[in-house]
């Protein structure tokens, strides 16, 4: 494995910082989309156990977050997670951008977007007009992108009694919650303040019909306060019965919290995506 942190310029000229932890003879690429307030440093580990499995890694931090952010807005710390100017649409614009990029550089490599949280929800949006541009798509502490599906509220509310941190709704793990605290690159302001309400609404939407028939995995907390069983099983039906994908796997994690990758059984589930990763494109 070798790793290299490089930029692109977004077609706003925003400079987007990324990471690629390549492998020889991958298997297949996949682009990581990190959620709200965080950035790619955060999924070091899922990259190697990635690359451990044979795929090359590509990972950045979207407008406004993490060292894209930091320059973006001048090293102002306060501003994390703002997206600047053109907003959500075009944030989802710089993410598929790097698709090409990658594309670009592993001509006729198997590309696999994969979105946590946030990320996930503009993975859907990408895959409504872009599904053609990836083999598969994984979506991770995801939700049916609908009003009363996913929670734009307080995400630790039915957590707070279980710490003190603040953020026990992202893991189950304390050390998770407070190295997140502890992170410079991070910010715990919630959406709805960081996008402002037109760029709330934006995020919602369904599923396309009739997309291309690429196979999709699921993999949710249990305990997720952002969808949760009840809204990921939403959102099976609505690829199923709306978009005609026939390979949709929802995976359930019994008691896991929103980031399933950093869960007291995060072995167990970059296991469960890199053997449902072989089976699709090894």
């Amino acid at each position: 494995m070798s790793s290299a942190a490089r930029t692109f310029t977004d077609r706003h000229g925003i400079r987007i910082h990324f990471d690629v932890y390549e492998v020889q003879q991958p298997k297949g690429i996949v682009q990581l989309v990190h959620g709200v307030g965080e950035h790619a440093g955060r999924y070091v580990h899922v990259a190697d156990a990635l690359n451990a499995a044979g795929y090359t890694v590509y990972a950045d931090d979207h407008r406004g977050h993490g060292r894209t952010g930091m320059e973006q807005h001048g090293g102002d710390v306060t501003k994390l997670g703002h997206l600047g100017s053109g907003g959500l649409r075009a944030a989802i614009a710089a993410v598929h951008q790097f698709t090409e990029l990658i594309r670009d550089e592993n001509a006729g490599v198997p590309i696999v977007l994969l979105g946590h949280s946030w990320g996930s929800l503009m993975a859907q949006i990408i895959l409504n007009s872009s599904a053609v541009d990836y083999a598969a798509a994984i979506l991770t502490g995801t939700g049916y992108r609908m009003p009363g599906s996913v929670n734009s509220g307080d995400l630790n509310r039915r957590h707070r009694n279980l710490g003190t941190t603040g953020m026990e709704w992202l893991s189950r793990d304390v050390d998770v919650q407070q190295a997140f605290l502890d992170d410079p690159l991070t910010t715990s302001v919630p959406i709805a303040k960081l996008f402002g309400l037109v760029d709330g609404v934006r995020l919602y939407g369904r599923p396309a019909r009739d997309l291309p028939d690429i196979p999709l995995l699921i993999q949710v907390g249990s305990d997720d306060s952002v969808g949760g069983e009840k809204s990921a099983l939403r959102l099976v039906d609505a690829y199923r019965r709306r978009s005609g994908l026939t390979d949709v796997t929802l995976i359930v994690y019994p008691e896991a919290r929103h980031e399933i990758f950093n869960e007291t059984n995060r072995v167990d589930v970059l296991a469960d995506t890199t053997a449902w990763l072989d089976a699709h494109l090894g």
